[in-house]
């Protein structure tokens, strides 16, 4: 579709019409034990992509990515102040060129700071993807503790990426679903994805 950002993974991009509408913020939910960093790094491929990391330290992540396997960019990283961390992303997604990507991994850690201060931060955000055209991804931890404004971060996020980890008798099984997307109509099916050294379609049975 005219006006779609790519997001520089095949499968999604045929989901979505064509990729995601710029201005949009997407929340990404999955497991901490899952492999969904994987979809991050390939997102870095499609635009130039400020990474902002709240855990791992900017060279890890820089390890990450430049050892992959898939196609994957040259991301900026830059690892957020603990003290202050809602402070310093504004600070660094001030400065955001246009039509550019911006992670968050993990969202996790702005989520626990004080409620005002993070809707106002989300948006802040939003405007910020709109006036660049920009895409921004939040990375949400799911399973443990659920951070107190995970509900905010779900109900301002404009598309919901939602990667569900099962684990059977023999195998590991991916799948991604689309709940939320107001850039049109939310894909049906669910995404069977093979997460292991790139994020492919997993055609060992039929998605369903």
């Amino acid at each position: 579709m005219v006006g779609r950002l790519e997001t520089g993974i095949d499968v999604l991009d045929r989901k979505l019409d064509g990729g995601l509408p710029p201005g949009s913020v997407v929340a990404y939910t999955a497991e901490p034990a899952s492999q969904s960093e994987l979809l991050l790094y390939e997102l870095t491929a499609a635009r130039g992509t400020l990474y902002l990391s709240t855990q791992r330290s900017d060279e890890a992540i820089r390890e990450a990515v430049d050892s992959s396997l898939a196609r994957v960019g040259s991301p900026t990283v830059r690892r957020l102040d603990r003290e202050n961390p809602i402070r310093e992303a504004k600070r660094l997604v001030d400065a955001l060129p246009e039509g550019a990507n911006l992670i968050v991994d993990t969202v996790d850690t702005l989520e626990r700071c004080e409620r005002n201060r993070y809707v106002d931060f989300l948006n802040y955000l939003k405007e910020r993807m709109l006036a660049t055209g920009s895409i921004a991804v939040l990375h949400c931890l799911k399973g443990g503790h659920v951070p107190d404004h995970r509900t905010e971060t779900i109900h301002a996020a404009d598309t919901v990426f939602d990667l569900r980890t099962t684990v059977g008798a023999t195998e590991l099984e991916n799948h991604l679903t689309v709940p939320k997307f107001r850039g049109g109509g939310a894909p049906t099916e669910t995404i069977k994805l093979e997460l292991s050294e790139r994020v492919e379609i997993d055609t060992s049975r039929d998605i369903a």
